[in-house]
């Protein structure tokens, strides 16, 4: 066999380069130049994810997916039913993202991934490659004990409203539609959902809504759980001094059924007639955890590596944000913060360095009981060696009664995230 001169040098050259290649550097990696990071979803979990990914690793080629032209706020959208807020003040776009020359930016849809061969199927039927994958999926529900609800047509009838957008705007102009004196009923699911205290705001801003233009009226809540789930003093002094009369709550009452043409609802000990009918459905991760194989408790969420989160089903995935089966609660803070330990981990990964081992975050949420006054619940979580876990450290705190201080503070942090999760 005969080898030319040519082909000799081009080895030599090559095992040169090899040679001087940084240890732990990857052929692939030199070979591609960038790695790819591919982040869907573009809520405060992926957003964020993204975002600080082009700034702390502007070499790597990052991609955002994301199927919604606009990003609307979850956190403050329950003010709409009361008419302290408008849709408008809580959509942002994502034009910041889109022109960060360090990020990808692609409105679409996820309809397929393939974790073996690391590829992402969009609705466009264009391919995205990945050395990792970052999803944030947020959440789905579950209508296995509710089917009659899982349709658009029903929920147009019976809105959740807990996905901020039209179901916002649907719950809202119900109530403004609801004859004088009449009932509104507000299921709650068992826990875990997104957002613990959500449901109780929620109650607040609808019975401010009634006592302010239909006086007559009365919210019932149907809580399948044993007691309010966060913020327990808060909301039951607001409750009882601000809505007296307006507010009859019964925990550990479940819905078993709903008549959606008449917005009847039936539990294990009553059937009940509303005017205005809000379930709130039970929820799990969202579509895309499935499609990549990584939901994993209790066929609800997303069991992580709370170092990196990458998925303990699957290698080179992370999960981020509501999705997670946690201790912690599902909020937009800690969405927030995940996203960022879970950037700097894939980051610390596809450096072949170590990534950081006793990550710590705090959360912060607010509540507001009326139009200008709100309370907190706030925490410090950090890494816990032995549970592999993160756990509650001794700091933090819930406010038993608001104030319009606090309700100042709740805009500040709402500002301050949407400006840090978009740009």
């Amino acid at each position: 066999m005969t080898i030319k001169r040519r082909q000799v040098l081009k080895n030599a050259a090559y095992l040169s380069a090899m040679a001087a290649m940084p240890l732990g550097l990857s052929t692939a990696c030199y070979r591609n130049q960038k790695q790819k990071v591919v982040v869907v979803g573009g809520g405060f979990a992926g957003a964020t994810a993204a975002r600080y990914l082009g700034m702390w690793a502007p070499e790597l080629d990052i991609t955002l997916i994301e199927k919604n032209r606009q990003f609307i706020s979850c956190p403050q959208s329950n003010l709409v039913l009361s008419g302290n807020r408008n849709l408008s003040q809580l959509t942002h776009d994502y034009s910041a993202l889109q022109t960060d020359k360090a990020i990808r930016f692609v409105q679409s849809e996820v309809i397929a991934v393939d974790t073996e061969n690391r590829q992402l199927w969009l609705a466009d039927e264009s391919r995205v490659d990945y050395d990792r994958l970052i999803i944030a999926p947020g959440v789905s529900f579950i209508y296995d004990q509710l089917p009659i609800l899982a349709t658009v047509e029903a929920q147009e009838h019976v809105p959740h409203a807990w996905k901020a957008g039209e179901q916002t705007l649907l719950l809202a102009n119900q109530l403004k539609s609801m004859r004088q004196g009449g009932v509104v009923i507000m299921t709650v699911p068992s826990a875990p959902f997104r957002c613990p205290p959500g449901p109780y705001e929620r109650a607040c801003q609808i019975a401010l809504y009634l006592k302010q233009h239909n006086p007559t009226g009365k919210l019932l809540i149907l809580d399948a759980n044993p007691d309010i789930v966060s913020k327990k003093a808060l909301f039951t002094e607001a409750w009882q001094q601000q809505y007296d009369g307006l507010i009859e709550y019964q925990p550990m009452n479940p819905i078993e059924s709903v008549n959606v043409a008449n917005l009847e609802v039936e539990s294990f000990f009553d059937r009940y007639q509303a005017d205005v009918l809000n379930v709130i459905p039970p929820q799990k991760a969202g579509a895309v955890a499935a499609m990549a194989g990584v939901i994993n408790v209790d066929n609800r969420w997303c069991d992580v590596d709370f170092l990196t989160y990458e998925s303990t089903a699957v290698e080179r995935v992370h999960v981020i944000g509501d999705a997670v089966a946690a201790k912690l609660p599902k909020s937009a803070h800690i969405a927030n913060q995940q996203a960022k330990v879970c950037a700097a981990a894939v980051i610390a990964l596809l450096r072949d360095e170590l990534p950081e081992q006793q990550p710590i975050f705090s959360n912060t949420c607010y509540s507001f009981i009326d139009g200008q006054q709100a309370g907190h619940v706030a925490a410090v979580y950090r890494y816990d060696k032995n549970s592999q876990d993160m756990v509650p450290h001794p700091s933090g705190g819930v406010s038993e009664t608001a104030s319009e201080q606090e309700g100042r503070y709740a805009q500040g942090w709402a500002e301050n995230i949407w400006a840090d999760t978009l740009g």
